[in-house]
């Protein structure tokens, strides 16, 4: 064993040495257990010798500090260094992934020798045909990746002007000017700065070579990027200047899926899935670096505090999935990163959740099913824990999330269809629970926010997967998920019945919302009048005369459950009939009530409860409804009569009995398809949409402080 280096001798004094021959022995005992599990059989032994051979040749390397253009006297290869398995050990050697990165740049170089040039690197006789080769490549680059092609223009417009004849001198300028900077590096026995110009060498080298060689150098320097004023990393590089660490950043983002995908492309299948690039002697060799790289983006991912160098990280990240897919591991990792971009992140801007949400979504396109289920699984039990509490500033954000997520569950119907008949199965369970024990602690289970968004959810992946125009596109062919509608249907009203006092009509109407947007895209016909009927006649005609109060309206869409303040006052009474009356005419408005030939009979029990409210308000002794209300139920009552005529019209000219469901399905189906928005109901409904809609700007408006009074 040769004289140790001065390089040496100071990254032992600093106690760095000693951690990383400790981590190494714990690496090596690791390796042999598991041999030791994978059998006791002769060859097995063999195997297990012969790794522990090489691990006892890593123990004994001297120089952990990387030197650039050192090359080792070991003829160990780089396929001898993989041949373990990267990604394959327990969670105990997370912190030995890092630090062979420390060590890859002399690892590789040793291995290089015996690498296959023309499998890895643009060889110097071959260099004006590669050279020619990716000039054409370079002329399609705008229609494969028009984005990559846009950011090359705007910001690296020098390298697109390639020119294949100065492609050799350049490169042996590189080889130059790193010799020198080794000896300058020897010299101080301090650790190199990073540049810009050498940022600019690598950049070249990868856009008109695809230089495996300058992406290994450049993944190190963005190591050390990533692990930027960490004290228990050895780095290969230091960076001074803030400008030079996002051009570093933002080269290796964007550049990295260019090159990886012109050595080791993956193939995108008509369904929209992918599979992962083949098993070729050239991806073996790859994959350690690629998936050093993919911790090191994700540890970044924890560090970036600028908006749109986060979003390009994480939408760039997304390029990397079909290389690393094969490590259970690194998609666990990558998994939780996003989705804690995604759910944890309400302040971050939406732009960052949507595209942590499209790289959930790419993951999600792995033909191996086992990802899809963590990535169904991970997702809806983060966004449930994300919904605990809302108020008015996150509820835009859980809206966001829920609608995004109920994307990711859409993507492959049958299995998500195990997931959600479990989920619903306990939103069920919960409801059971608190039915049979009746105590104010058992109500806690079913009355809170979780609930709400759960039912919610659910109905948004319902609507979603089993829309009547998405089956009728896709031949009538009825989706997986459609035999969950019954089940859903049954938990939300058993919720809604559990508790009907006066305070639970806000969580009453939260859960009918629901109800509603599925009802709207399946046309399956769900009796909410029962339930929306008795809040109206309770508000307009209530036992007692409504106390007057000086209180602001109540937020129906932050509130589950009114405030004491509220109970029994008129403005809590205003809002929950006005809202009630909306959503009363919503439901008779969809398709699946006002595009039934049965239309007339459904509204008779409807009609007559509300002619007896209205009653009660105008001559009761209470004097409990107002001059308001009265109006606005009496204007809803004139529609539904005149909608009730409208339909009676039309089934004047019906020649076909009620028992031939055929001809009455065509029917309804005529009806529905677009004449149902022009009924007196429909047009009493656009209105009342575009003044909620009104209402609703101005109410932002007087809470961002841009106009202190609200119109009436």
């Amino acid at each position: 064993m040769g004289k140790a280096s001065k390089a040496t001798k100071k990254f032992a004094s600093s106690g760095q040495l000693k951690k990383v021959i400790q981590a190494r022995h714990k690496h090596q005992q690791i390796r042999k257990r598991t041999q030791g599990r994978r059998g006791g059989t002769k060859e097995g032994k063999q195997k297990a010798e012969v790794q522990a051979d090489v691990e006892d040749e890593e123990d004994e390397v001297e120089e952990p500090v990387p030197v650039k253009g050192k090359k080792s006297k070991k003829g160990m290869s780089v396929d001898d260094l993989l041949g373990a398995g990267f990604m394959e050990e327990s969670d105990e050697d997370s912190g030995e992934d890092d630090q062979d990165m420390d060590g890859e740049d002399s690892d590789e170089d040793e291995g290089e020798d015996d690498f296959d040039d023309g499998a890895s690197f643009a060889s110097v006789d071959d260099l004006e045909e590669e050279g020619e080769t990716h000039l054409m490549e370079l002329s399609k680059l705008a229609e494969k990746d028009p984005e990559f092609y846009k950011y090359l223009q705007e910001n690296d417009q020098e390298l697109l002007n390639f020119d294949p004849k100065n492609a050799t001198a350049a490169i042996e300028s590189d080889e130059e000017e790193e010799e020198g900077d080794e000896d300058v590096e020897m010299e101080d026995e301090k650790m190199p700065t990073f540049t810009m110009a050498l940022l600019k060498k690598w950049q070249k080298a990868l856009l008109e070579q695809r230089s495996l060689r300058a992406l290994r150098k450049l993944l190190i320097a963005f190591r050390a990027a990533a692990h930027l004023n960490e004290d228990d990393q050895v780095l290969a590089w230091s960076i001074d200047s803030s400008l030079v660490y996002n051009k570093l950043v933002t080269t290796t983002l964007r550049y990295t899926p260019v090159v990886l995908e012109h050595h080791v492309p993956y193939k995108t299948l008509a369904n929209g899935k992918f599979k992962p690039p083949t098993q070729t002697a050239k991806f073996k060799t790859l994959q350690k670096l690629i998936l050093s790289y993919f911790h090191n983006v994700i540890h970044i991912l924890s560090q970036l505090t600028d908006n749109d160098l986060l979003q390009l990280a994480v939408s760039e990240s997304a390029k990397l999935i079909p290389y690393i897919v094969s490590s259970r591991r690194a998609v666990k990792v990558y998994l939780k990163a996003n989705i804690g971009s995604a759910f944890n992140s309400l302040i971050a801007p939406d732009s960052i959740r949507i595209a942590a949400f499209l790289a959930i979504r790419k993951l999600a396109s792995v033909t191996d099913e086992s990802i899809m289920d963590n990535v169904l699984k991970g997702t809806y039990l983060t966004l449930i824990r994300s919904s605990k509490s809302t108020s008015v500033h996150t509820l835009p954000s859980i809206n966001l999330m829920k609608n995004s997520a109920s994307e990711v569950f859409c993507i492959d119907h049958a299995t998500a269809y195990q997931h959600a008949f479990g989920y619903i199965r306990q939103l069920a369970i919960h409801l059971r629970n608190s039915m049979k024990v009746k105590t104010k602690e058992a109500y806690k289970q079913v009355y809170n926010w979780q609930y709400v968004h759960c039912i919610d959810f659910w109905s948004i992946v319902l609507a979603r997967a089993c829309d009547t125009r998405t089956q009728a596109e896709n031949g009538g062919k009825e989706s997986d998920l459609k035999p969950l509608i019954y089940p859903l249907v049954q938990v939300s009203l058993g919720a809604i019945k559990l508790i009907s006092t006066s305070r639970s009509y806000p969580f009453h109407l939260h859960i009918i919302r629901s109800l509603l947007h599925l009802t709207k895209h399946t046309e399956t016909y769900i009796p909410l009048s029962p339930y929306l009927v008795p809040i109206l006649t309770a508000t307009l005609a209530p036992s007692s005369r409504p106390k007057s109060s000086t209180l602001r309206p109540l937020d129906l869409e932050v509130q589950i459950r009114a405030p004491q303040q509220y109970v029994k006052t008129r403005v809590y009474y205003d809002g929950i009939l006005e809202e009630s009356a909306f959503l009363l005419a919503e439901w008779l408005a969809s398709p699946a009530v006002q595009g039934s030939i049965a239309f007339p009979e459904l509204v008779v029990p409807i009609v007559v409860l509300l002619r007896k409210a209205l009653k009660s308000a105008r001559t009761g002794s209470s004097g409990a409804g107002s001059g308001k209300d009265q109006a606005l139920v009496k204007v809803l009552l004139e529609r539904i009569e005149e909608s009730s005529r409208w339909i009676e019209q039309r089934r004047k000219n019906v020649s076909f009995t009620p028992g031939k469901l055929g001809d009455v399905a065509q029917w309804e189906q005529e009806l529905r398809s677009g004449k149902v928005a022009d009924s007196p109901l429909g047009k009493y409904l656009k209105v009342q949409r575009k003044t909620r809609e009104k209402r609703r700007k101005l109410v932002e408006k007087a809470r961002d402080g841009e106009d202190e009074i609200l119109e009436e």
